[in-house]
């Protein structure tokens, strides 16, 4: 039997559309690891609490970001540009979540490193299954940098 991990996973949703946000929530309170999701609505917001600014001064650094791409004011490669160059978060695991399928977006965020590119199911249930494999390989198999 695994040893049970007390330690919450700090998450933080790069998303802009709230029936997605709804979903992901919701697959993460359904798995099996304590989570506490953040929730930044476009790139600023994003950017303001990786580097702790603004309303976001308190905020923990995240094991794990999930980013969209179409996101207002800093699209996801920007913001996972800026991530990947910057010591201190380059160690983050970035898993773009995007509806793109677009094969120059999924080049693009593999050339600026991203940890995996995952289309988004459009079926709701399918959505909750995606999120949750990703909660199962990311929080529960894998080791993560501290």
């Amino acid at each position: 039997m695994k040893e049970e991990i007390l330690k919450t996973a700090q998450i933080l949703l790069v998303e802009d559309n709230e029936g997605d946000i709804l979903l992901t929530l919701e697959a993460f309170e359904e798995g099996k690891f304590k989570t506490k999701v953040s929730v930044a609505r476009n790139g600023r917001e994003a950017l303001d609490f990786l580097y702790k600014r603004a309303a976001f001064i308190d905020a923990q650094k995240p094991d794990l970001i999930l980013l969209d791409i179409n996101i207002p004011i800093f699209n996801g490669h920007e913001i996972l540009e800026e991530i990947k160059k910057e010591n201190t978060l380059k160690k983050i695991p970035v898993i773009i979540l995007s509806t793109s399928s677009n094969e120059k977006d999924i080049e693009r965020a593999y050339n600026n490193h991203c940890n995996s590119y995952i289309k988004k199911p459009l079926e709701m249930e399918e959505f909750i299954n995606a999120v949750l494999k990703i909660e199962e390989f990311w929080l529960q198999l894998t080791t993560l940098a501290k």
